[in-house]
């Protein structure tokens, strides 16, 4: 699809306005503020607001979009989500000085489809119900070997395409393919979660067949990404938490070539919440553990409660970072993870939704979490992430990030 003058110049414009932020000092500052929590010498807490209920914050029109081509319709989308975060809460968040632009990458992903309805309350946010797909055992061999292709040619044409358009204005970076290696998520979509639950205690040999094909398909996903060179090496964010290191991004763009081991990916059994911590030690484990010696560093956990199983989650290869959800223990948290590994905190979403904002609550449930990292000599973050609603007002968003902001600058 050619874009027409007026998408190119809503581009141009969108990409103008992008830089002027991207270019500030500040950008350097936060960079080296990072790099120091990643290499587990915190200066202070840093602060993420991410995951935004985007459909909320258009009261303005601020997040209006007019490019048709899809592609390039996520470039202007991911420039105006980066601009609008930055102009109304931007805490610690990092502005890369280049324009991003997908490459032409396929995956087959494990070769079938999810089946379910879905309900939907308000907004983009929804109910699912997921037909069982994976019933016996013979159902397991459905799950295929992932399988990546490249498409140099049109990448090629979408590199000329922006860097003609952003001439003067910004360097073009081509974004290569990253891996979710959380791939319970993806078995709770093709049976949902209570058959899962069942076949844990009924037909644990099911499971773990279901387990061993589809992260052997993983390694093969990775392995093909490898092969190819397609791996996005450049990017400054694994699941919200910004990742410049000495070792793998020491700046914007600074990468050590496109393949695994000079990034990061993420892990998670968010279903495991509520199983023992022996059902992670027997299901999770050992298959993460497979799939994340492929890769530079590991960011595991996010909405799952670990506080209780964190032990046997530090015996992953390359661990970086590991989330603190909302049902974990902040305290038992803390006092278990120990210095190296970063505790990614992640603050109640619920906060900000309620029917009228408590600026109190906010701040002393801020103050807990850095207290408990401070008493354990502990290096935090703080992700505010998952956020469903705001109750249509974004400038609570703003106000948050004012508390934890005043919050962290007095660690």
């Amino acid at each position: 699809m050619e874009l027409t003058k007026k998408e190119i110049s809503v581009l141009q414009e969108t990409a103008k306005q992008y830089m002027e932020y991207a270019s500030l000092p500040i950008q350097k500052e936060k960079i080296n503020l990072w790099k120091a929590l990643n290499r587990s010498q915190m200066e202070r807490p840093m602060v993420v607001i991410d995951q935004i209920p985007w459909i909320e914050m258009n009261n303005n029109h601020e997040m209006d979009l007019f490019v048709e081509d899809p592609i390039f319709r996520k470039v202007e989308y991911n420039l105006k989500k980066e601009i609008y975060k930055f102009k109304h809460y931007p805490v610690d968040m990092v502005l890369d000085p280049f324009i991003r632009v997908p490459k032409a990458i396929t995956n087959t992903g494990y070769g079938i489809g999810v089946e379910q309805k879905t309900l939907y309350a308000s907004g983009s946010v929804s109910s699912h119900e997921y037909k069982n797909q994976l019933v016996t055992m013979e159902d397991g061999k459905k799950i295929k070997d992932m399988v990546i292709t490249h498409d140099i040619q049109e990448t090629k044409r979408r590199y000329e395409t922006a860097k003609e358009m952003f001439k003067g204005i910004a360097p073009v970076e081509m974004e290569g393919m990253s891996f979710h290696l959380g791939v319970w998520d993806m078995l709770s979509q093709l049976m949902g979660v209570e058959n899962i639950y069942f076949d844990l205690i009924d037909e644990p040999e099911k499971i773990h067949f279901f387990m061993e094909r589809i992260t052997n398909s993983v390694i093969k996903g990775i392995e093909q990404s490898n092969e190819l060179g397609i791996f996005d090496d450049k990017a400054n964010t694994c699941h919200c938490a910004y990742i410049y290191t000495d070792e793998l991004l020491p700046d914007s763009g600074m990468s050590k070539g496109p393949y695994t081991k000079n990034g990061w990916a993420l892990g998670m059994a968010q279903l495991f919440s509520s199983v023992s911590p022996a059902i992670t030690e027997e299901f999770e484990i050992p298959y993460i553990k497979r799939t994340a010696e492929h890769f530079g560093m590991i960011y595991y956990g996010c909405c799952d409660r670990l506080d209780d199983r964190l032990d046997m989650v530090l015996t992953i290869p390359n661990l970086k970072k590991v989330s603190c959800s909302p049902w974990a223990d902040r305290d038992a948290f803390a006092e278990k993870i120990g210095p190296k590994v970063i505790m990614s905190n992640k603050p109640t979403p619920a906060l900000v939704a309620t029917a009228s904002l408590d600026e109190e609550e906010i701040r002393k449930d801020l103050q807990w979490t850095v207290k408990a990292a401070k008493r354990n000599n502990v290096n935090l973050e703080i992700v505010l992430k998952d956020i469903s609603t705001v109750k249509c007002e974004p400038e609570r968003l703003t106000r948050w990030a004012d508390i934890a902001m005043d919050v962290v600058n007095n660690y």
